[in-house]
């Protein structure tokens, strides 16, 4: 902020060029995790047809899952690179919310339907199939889409786009159920058949939680959520250290519309100050607080007092 205030600029801020590198980059993750996630899926149908597994046609399932909801992010992403500021004014960033909150809600709808069909199988006593020759296969498909989900999620933790981290959430997600449906099974068949249902309940379980979880987050995000007083402090700092004119700061607030921040400030200066160093002042402050990683839009209200009554009527 210290930077910021003294030059005018966000200090490491990526170039033109930079951007449209990362853009690329973004895109291609989300190629290679949709193509992974189709390749993985056919050989995960082959190990749930030979095991005959219930925990590992619940990994299968989740594949399935992860198609589908590879194609609403990718369109969540086309829609966005798009934009019309006729029908959309300020853009379609709320797009990528959005998108994981289908996204999210689609997988905890999985893992409630395997959780059902998992009580079922415990209380009817089904057996998993025993065969041994099939076994090794089984292990190996298994093995196989685990460590090539762990590299993918170690590939898209390396952005910071909302899209290719929920992705990444994936891919975790995925290295969990595919050893908890690995383990399940081959204990099932060495052991006793009902660690087969109690594994798939574990992974319905788990993947209830973490997707219900990601909904809410994304919902706060939705909904106008204030941000931090960490970042509400950085905010006061960079607007009273713009220019000395500034005699007082009646508001600083700033609140989520998606995923950054919407940031209003009113600033007093003098009322005898001529129209154009007042526009100025302001202006620079908004291009300053936009230039902040976190901040999608600044507006800033210039007045020349701080006794009125709120300017903005809420309406219930």
């Amino acid at each position: 902020m210290e930077t910021m205030s003294k030059s005018d600029f966000l200090p490491g801020v990526l170039t033109e060029d930079e951007m449209k590198n990362l853009a690329r980059s973004e895109r291609m993750a989300i190629y290679v995790s949709n193509v992974a996630n189709l390749v993985l899926f056919i050989a995960k149908v082959y190990a749930s047809y030979e095991s005959r597994s219930l925990a590992v046609i619940a990994s299968t399932l989740d594949s399935f899952l992860d198609l589908l909801s590879g194609f609403i992010l990718w369109f969540t992403s086309n829609v966005m690179r798009n934009p019309n500021q006729y029908h959309y004014p300020i853009g379609k960033n709320r797009m990528q919310p959005v998108g994981i909150i289908v996204f999210a809600s689609v997988m905890a709808t999985l893992g409630f339907q395997i959780l059902l069909e998992s009580v079922r199988e415990l209380l009817a006593g089904t057996h998993p199939n025993k065969d041994h020759d099939n076994e090794m296969w089984v292990i190996g498909i298994m093995v196989f889409v685990t460590v090539v989900k762990f590299i993918l999620m170690v590939y898209c933790r390396r952005f910071e786009n909302e899209i290719v981290r929920a992705y990444a959430q994936d891919h975790f997600f995925d290295v969990i159920t595919n050893s908890v449906g690995l383990v399940a099974t081959v204990l099932a068949i060495r052991y006793k058949w009902w660690i087969d249902p109690v594994g798939a309940i574990i992974i319905a379980f788990y993947t209830i939680n973490t997707w219900a979880r990601t909904v809410l987050e994304n919902v706060w995000s939705l909904i106008g959520r204030t941000a931090p007083p960490e970042f509400l402090a950085k905010l006061t700092y960079l607007v009273w250290n713009h220019h000395e004119e500034i005699k007082h700061i009646d508001t600083v607030r700033a609140y989520t519309i998606g995923t950054h921040y919407f940031v209003e400030v009113d600033i007093v200066l003098p009322k005898d100050m001529i129209l154009s160093e007042a526009h100025n002042i302001g202006e620079l402050l908004q291009i300053k607080l936009e230039q902040l990683a976190e901040v999608e839009r600044a507006f800033v209200h210039v007045d020349f007092e701080f006794t009125h009554a709120p300017e903005h009527k809420g309406k219930v």
